[in-house]
């Protein structure tokens, strides 16, 4: 196990008679994508809110590196909670100005030019922020969050509202960051845009975790297979006699299979063995928002 950065234990926060987080456990470690996903309602925002002192946790405890729920851990964590808010007549950097002093630190105009390179709004740092996109605004956020070089960033839906070349600016940037070896936790709907950033996720629902791990992992649960045969019907009867093999679902005249082998060429060898020749074999991949949702109506 690598270094510690978060640890939750048995979380739960009650607004009066609904439970909105139920006994959340997990851990985040140094250098972690990590997501949490969840239909609205589920329990991300409650999360980030409590982790960031935000909101008080009716029960459950929990620690930023191994520090325990300490004022000075924050010193060490940038957020973007919700919509970024900035004076809307103030420059980038005028904002920025304000956020630094707010944060305490001195010496920050070169830093201020630091992240606003970083985020690729230099260019841009002598328009208000009332003239910016949605897409700026939100790097614009992410700036801030990155002034005092924390070594964890928390992200609440970073890519909600954005239009396709926002979000593909976002997700380069995140991955940007990470590579500096910074840790981030992601909260998102955005299922497409957290398979493509993350490394770790949890999945929630209705404040209860169903599933948390590697990405990778969560991703391989099973091997599966799209077949065909011209005797459609003798593969079904073939499928269903072998033990290493579960017929799924019947698409395009093609069936949807698992299987515990893991190569195409194997799956080919059993059914020649069998005496049926395949006329189609590939392997099939299913994506988070499929398995997303198998979890979460399970």
């Amino acid at each position: 196990m690598g270094e510690i950065i978060l640890e939750i234990k048995n979380l739960r926060k009650n607004y009066a008679d609904v439970l909105a987080l139920d006994s959340l456990s997990l851990t985040v470690e140094k250098g972690q994508i990590f997501g949490l996903l969840g239909p609205n309602g589920s329990g991300k925002t409650t999360t980030l809110a409590i982790l960031l002192g935000a909101l008080n946790a009716t029960s459950g405890s929990f620690s930023w590196f191994s520090n325990g729920t300490k004022d000075e851990n924050r010193k060490n964590i940038g957020s973007l909670l919700e919509t970024p808010n900035f004076y809307p007549y103030l420059n980038a950097v005028d904002n920025l100005i304000v956020v630094a002093r707010i944060k305490g630190m001195t010496d920050y105009m070169g830093r201020i030019e630091e992240v606003l390179k970083r985020v690729n709004l230099w260019e841009r740092k002598s328009s208000r922020f009332r003239t910016f996109s949605l897409g700026m605004k939100q790097r614009l956020a992410i700036a801030s969050a990155l002034l005092n070089n924390p070594d964890v960033l928390v992200l609440d839906e970073p890519t909600n509202g954005l239009d396709p070349l926002g979000i593909n600016e976002m997700r380069t940037l995140i991955l940007e960051i990470a590579q500096e070896g910074k840790t981030i936790i992601i909260a998102s709907h955005i299922l497409d845009e957290i398979e493509k950033i993350c490394t770790h996720v949890a999945i929630l629902r209705k404040g209860k975790l169903l599933e948390v791990g590697p990405l990778n992992q969560i991703m391989s649960q099973e091997q599966l297979f799209l077949v065909k045969a011209d005797d459609l019907a003798m593969l079904k009867s073939i499928v269903d006699d072998l033990p290493d093999m579960h017929f799924l679902k019947e698409m395009e005249g093609e069936l949807l299979i698992s299987s515990v082998l893991s190569e195409a060429s194997k799956v080919n060898r059993l059914f020649a063995e069998k005496g049926l020749y395949l006329s189609g074999l590939r392997e099939y991949r299913k994506n988070l928002e499929t398995i997303f949702l198998e979890i979460v109506e399970a």
